[in-house]
């Protein structure tokens, strides 16, 4: 697992700096700590920092051909580079090293930009061909590793992280309107855009050539949902294992100590049964992080698990003081904002994982593929009410509010009640995303001053976009396009790969394997969530295999005890973030709506804690990366 950068001038007559391409690889450092190097060519420039985990011995990048033509700098892993190196070897083509880098460089020699097709795996690289005189630039088909683009001053410019592009003396800091509206909604700023204006993330199972001066994008893959009219759900089940436990296997391929993180959740919990058939239980490294709070611990049901199958098992409790030493870390690592609080514990876990191992496996995914969220038992509830007007629907709800008090715990009664009904308000189209965001249209043009809040249309497009893809399907699949389109993409896996790298740790998701996730996808929602069953054929296809309590337990979440820690520990820190003269110096927020926000929260009037936090990281973010 590594960093990559660099770029290239649209003029072919113009040199590449070295010290430009050094800077941007600095930037990165942590994501590649065991080597670094750089090839500058003619007009491009590219960069590499590692993290050693295959071939550790002449796994070198940048890369080149024998004829040094091409030549690749290389982000992540391909897990059926083995097949086909074979395949290539079949063809003529000599290797020189045993790494996936290699293969990938050599599939591009023979198919050329169609070699994108024949991986399976998380990766993010650039090819430099010099004789078309193109730059190739592609990312993994769930977005699983990130990459950034720009085109400043006749240059395009790439990086793993935006901060990398930001070192580039051409990157402008202009805050992008519309995606600072999208965070506020949707909590992070959706593919393809980033904050800045003109800054971009390519999008997930698509490919990128830049040449003669044109930067053209095209996706290579797609999620597809084919379910087979002869379904067959026990056989869909042992299936399912026989896929999953592959999937396990070739992620166990390391040349370093690997690990996995274990929160005592079904996914995590899959993946550990998963590698103690494959391997000795007690060779098993697990690591969890749990919490004081007891409506957000799952510390108890990782240690169940670990002592099921005797793994060697660490964990580390945390609490609010904790989070005050980590805010510097984590504001430094997340160089858009980011509002999703679970990255604080993703951060720890990595940390501590790291000082045990170099490679973890996690359970990212499966809550996609499986309905595992409770806004799919939203959506259910939802369409077995859509024959009443709104008036009516929202009547047992009222009542539900005024009985049930506001509490702070995890996904309260109160909570998910108002979040429900405010969803109500809205088309299908984008129901599902109000229920898991923050600020709606009409909450923010109370709260913006720069240019106002957006219409729905524009805050709400990547939802809009990727409901119309799948408008044809079954509501519950198009449910699942929509979050691997967005919230597992630019979210999940975002937060995963910026903690763990931030640690020099790399993290593996078998649950998103394609051979896998294709399967799944043929699998009907019918059977993954039955009645209100979450998860129905998993659990099921896991039986015997991970105790009744672990299967049988609701959904917890990696949630942090957000409101708690505001209202007391971190009271001080947020009313100074929030201060009213600080907000109004920035113009961006009218202060006296933030004021009324933050008053609101600490007297327990208002259980606004996601919009409260969203606001708090924003102005984090913007403290260390604009002020």
């Amino acid at each position: 697992m590594c960093g990559i950068c660099g770029y290239m001038h649209f003029d072919g007559a113009r040199r590449s700096s070295e010290d430009i391409l050094k800077s941007m690889m600095d930037s990165i450092a942590h994501r590649g700590p065991d080597d670094r190097g750089m090839c500058l060519n003619g007009p491009a420039a590219l960069g590499h920092r590692r993290l050693s985990i295959i071939d550790l011995k002449t796994g070198h990048q940048p890369m080149s051909s024998e004829d040094g033509s091409i030549v690749i700098v290389y982000n992540g892993e391909v897990y059926n580079f083995s097949e086909i190196k074979t395949a290539l070897l079949g063809r003529g083509h000599k290797f020189r090293t045993s790494s996936d880098t290699e293969v990938v460089l050599r599939a591009y020699e023979e198919y050329g930009e169609d070699c994108i097709k024949h991986f399976n795996g998380m990766f993010a690289f650039a090819i430099f061909d010099s004789k078309r005189g193109s730059l190739f630039l592609a990312r993994d088909r769930f977005g699983k590793k990130p990459l950034y683009y720009a085109v400043f001053d006749n240059q395009f410019i790439f990086g793993s992280e935006l901060k990398a592009v930001l070192k580039h003396p051409s990157a402008r800091r202009d805050i992008d309107p519309a995606a600072l509206s999208q965070y506020l909604s949707y909590e992070y700023i959706p593919s393809p855009r980033s904050i800045f204006r003109n800054i971009y993330k390519l999008e997930p199972g698509f490919s990128m050539t830049v040449k003669s001066g044109k930067v053209t994008t095209r996706r290579y893959w797609d999620l597809k949902f084919n379910t087979s009219k002869d379904f067959d759900e026990n056989e869909a089940r042992l299936r399912l294992l026989d896929l999953f436990r592959e999937s396990v296997r070739k992620r166990l391929i390391s040349d370093v100590p690997l690990g996995v993180f274990l929160s005592g959740g079904i996914d995590s919990s899959a993946v550990v049964a998963m590698m103690a058939e494959l391997m000795d239980p007690k060779d098993i490294k697990t690591f969890s992080i749990g919490f004081k709070e007891r409506s957000y611990d799952e510390s108890g049901d990782a240690r169940r698990v670990a002592a099921h199958f005797g793994t060697d098992h660490r964990e580390e409790i945390l609490d609010p003081k904790v989070m005050l030493d980590v805010f510097p870390a984590i504001v430094d690592i997340l160089d858009e904002p980011f509002a999703d609080s679970s990255i604080i514990p993703t951060y720890l876990v990595s940390r501590f994982t790291r000082k045990h191992v170099k490679v973890a496996l996690g359970g990212d995914g499966g809550d996609e593929f499986f309905m595992g969220y409770p806004s799919f038992i939203a959506l259910k509830l939802d369409s077995l009410i859509s024959f009443a007007p709104n008036f009516l629907k929202k009547i047992p709800f009222q009542l539900l509010l005024k009985c049930v008090p506001p509490s702070n715990d995890y996904m309260s009664l109160n909570f998910k009640a108002k979040r429900f009904l405010r969803g109500l308000d809205f088309p299908k189209e984008v129901r599902q995303q109000v229920w898991m965001g923050s600020l709606t249209p009409t909450e923010q043009k109370g709260l913006l001053l720069a240019g106002g809040a957006g219409e729905m249309a524009d805050i709400y497009g990547p939802t809009i976009n990727s409901f119309r893809e799948a408008e044809r399907l079954d509501p519950l699949d198009r449910a699942i396009y929509i979050y691997v389109k967005t919230y597992m993409t630019d979210d999940i896996l975002a937060k995963v790969d910026r903690a763990s790298m931030a640690n020099s740790l790399e993290v593996r998701a078998p649950f998103l394997d394609t051979g896998f996730t294709e399967y799944a996808a043929s699998i009907p929602s019918s059977s993954k969530l039955r009645n209100f069953r979450t998860k129905s054929i998993l659990k099921d296809a896991l039986k015997g295999r991970l105790p009744a309590e672990i299967l049988n337990k609701s959904k917890q979440g990696f949630a942090v005890p957000v409101a708690q820690w505001l209202k007391k520990d971190l009271k001080p820190f947020l009313l100074e973030t929030l201060d009213r003269k600080k907000i109004g110096r920035e113009g961006i927020f009218d202060c006296g709506h933030v004021d009324n926000m933050v008053k609101e929260f600490l007297a327990d009037r208002n259980d606004i804690r996601r919009e409260i936090w969203a606001l708090f990281m924003f102005e984090l973010w913007y403290d260390k990366w604009i002020k």
